[in-house]
Order: structure tokens, then C-alpha cells, then sequence
């Protein structure tokens, strides 16, 4: 795999569970089109040289694959379909007159740059901590030249600031139809953090807005979990400095956003997405089965 433009950034704290999730949808954007669950041709500016080294030949490649399997069995696969089924989800939201996009700990979400449907039309609010915001800017800056005008950044610090403050003071217009995303992130933040968002989005959303968020069982975070890959997960975000903070009841998702002013909640468990992406070549691709989706309409 070639890298076509340095990223390696030491100055700041960034994320590397963020650049470990664009890894995840390089190495499936490698595949072809027939067999790929996602695609996003930018992933690959998000990782530095030395996350790649392993997969720099197949049987580094190959190595490095059936270790984190061991690991993590089908949690390589369910990061990968969520990806395709947020792009999907954004891009029906956008036929269904969406009018703002606010992505939540937006890490190196490409999404603003890569769906025709949001590039220049759709005024995209991109949330997160300042150190990763930071790199994630300058490698824009490095892919195209510019920063497209259609995104506004909102460095925000969720555990210690406001976002919906921020997110007010940087033009965000409560009275427009929104989609809320929030990929990879309510499991980084703790339970008051992700309720003052929950309510801000109930009280601050124009008719028919929505999120959309996946989410660890309550077992995963707080280590009860009986499986392996449960607990695997959670010994290894702890050791890269990011460890699990939240997670909902087993079977209570309904209720838990409903008692926060949502309806219409759709829960999308593992068994569902393999079922929608996963057939043909792909059919014997293992998922996980902690990793579950939710949308929600805001009442």
C-alpha cells in the first residue's frame, strides 16, 4: 500500500483510535469494487508510515490480519460495515431534504469530502478534540489545498466543554432539518457527556432531524462482558490511553433514547448488517456481535 502524502504529526495528541479506523477503511478501499463494503480514497492521508509498515507487503499484511482476528474476531469487519451503512444512511438523509450535517467526534470522518450530495450543498459541522482537529485540518489542507467552504470545524473538548455552545457560536441553525452522527464516539465519553449531547440535540433540531450512533453493551465497558473479544476490546483501548467510558443496557436502547425525547428508534444489531452487506464473495466475513447501530428521530 503507498502512502501519497506524509501525515506524521508529533507536535499534538491526536487520536490513534481515529487513525486506526481510517486504517480500517484503507485497507477495505485496497479491495475491488465487487468485493469492497466501503470505499473512501482519503483514509489513506490519515495514517502515518508507521501503522502501515505492517502491511506494506502481503505477508505482513496477512500476519497482521490474522493476529488482530485472534484478538478481535469479526471487529474488523463490523467497523468496516458501519462505515458503509453511516454513508448510506447520510446519503439517503440527503434525499430526504436534509439541510445540516453535524458529525460528532468527527475524527477523520471524510464523509464532507467524498459524498457528492454534501460537497458544497450541505453545511457539514465537524466536532472534536482540538489536538486531532488539528491534524485532521492540515492533512485537508495537504489533499486538496484548501478547506472546502461547506465545512466548519468546532474544536471542542467533550469531556470538559459545551459542544452545543460551540456548535451555536460557530452558526449552527436549530430550526433545520439535521442529521447528528456519532461514529466511534459515545464509547470514548462518559454517561453525563453523552446526555448533555443527547439533550442538546433533542432541544436544538429543526422537524425530522436525526442521529445516528453505534454503541458497546454496558458489560463491554465496565468489564463484565463473559466474551473474549469483550474483553479484549476493552484491555486494548486502555492501553492506547483511550479507554471505554460509556455503554447502554443489554436490550434497553429503546428505552434509554426514548426517555431522552427520541422515537422512531431503529436498532441495528450485527446479525442485521451482516444480513444486508454481507453475501456473495462476502458471505463468510465473521462480524461482531457487541457492536450494534441506533437512528433515532428527534419528537
Amino acid at each position: 500500500m503507498q502512502k501519497s502524502a506524509e501525515t506524521n504529526i508529533n507536535k499534538k495528541k491526536f487520536s490513534k483510535m481515529a487513525e486506526g479506523i481510517a486504517l480500517h477503511r484503507a485497507l477495505e478501499s485496497q479491495k475491488p469494487e465487487g468485493e469492497r463494503i466501503c470505499y473512501d480514497p482519503y483514509a489513506i492521508y490519515f495514517i502515518s508510515q508507521e501503522t502501515l509498515e505492517p502491511f506494506s507487503d502481503p505477508q505482513k499484511a496477512r500476519a497482521a490480519h490474522e493476529y488482530y482476528e485472534r484478538l478481535f474476531p469479526g471487529f474488523a469487519s463490523s467497523v468496516r460495515i458501519r462505515v458503509r451503512y453511516f454513508d448510506d444512511f447520510v446519503k439517503k438523509s440527503i434525499d430526504d431534504g436534509l439541510e445540516q450535517l453535524v458529525v460528532l467526534g468527527a475524527g477523520y470522518d471524510t464523509r464532507a469530502y467524498r459524498i457528492e450530495g454534501l460537497k458544497g450543498e450541505i453545511k457539514v459541522f465537524e466536532v472534536d478534540h482540538p489536538d486531532t482537529q488539528y491534524v485532521k485540518i492540515k492533512n485537508i489542507k495537504e489533499i486538496f489545498g484548501f478547506l472546502p467552504n461547506h465545512i466548519i470545524y468546532v474544536p471542542v473538548d467533550f469531556e470538559t466543554e459545551n459542544f452545543g455552545e460551540r456548535l451555536m457560536e460557530k452558526g449552527y441553525d436549530r430550526s433545520l432539518k439535521t442529521l447528528f452522527i456519532m461514529e466511534g464516539l459515545v464509547v470514548y465519553i462518559p454517561p453525563e457527556a453523552v446526555d448533555e449531547a443527547l439533550s442538546f440535540i433533542a432541544e436544538n433540531s429543526g422537524k425530522g432531524s436525526t442521529i445516528l450512533f453505534d454503541y458497546f453493551p454496558e458489560s463491554v465497558v465496565d468489564g463484565s462482558c463473559e466474551l473474549e473479544v469483550g474483553k479484549n476490546m476493552r484491555n486494548y483501548a486502555a492501553k492506547q490511553g483511550e479507554p471505554f467510558k460509556f455503554g447502554i443496557k443489554e436490550s434497553a436502547v429503546e428505552t434509554f433514547l426514548s426517555e431522552r425525547g427520541f422515537s422512531q428508534i431503529h436498532n441495528v444489531t450485527a446479525e442485521d448488517y451482516k444480513r444486508i452487506y454481507f453475501s456473495g464473495v462476502n458471505k463468510n466475513r465473521e462480524v461482531c456481535s457487541l457492536l450494534s447501530f441506533v437512528q433515532a428521530v428527534i419528537e
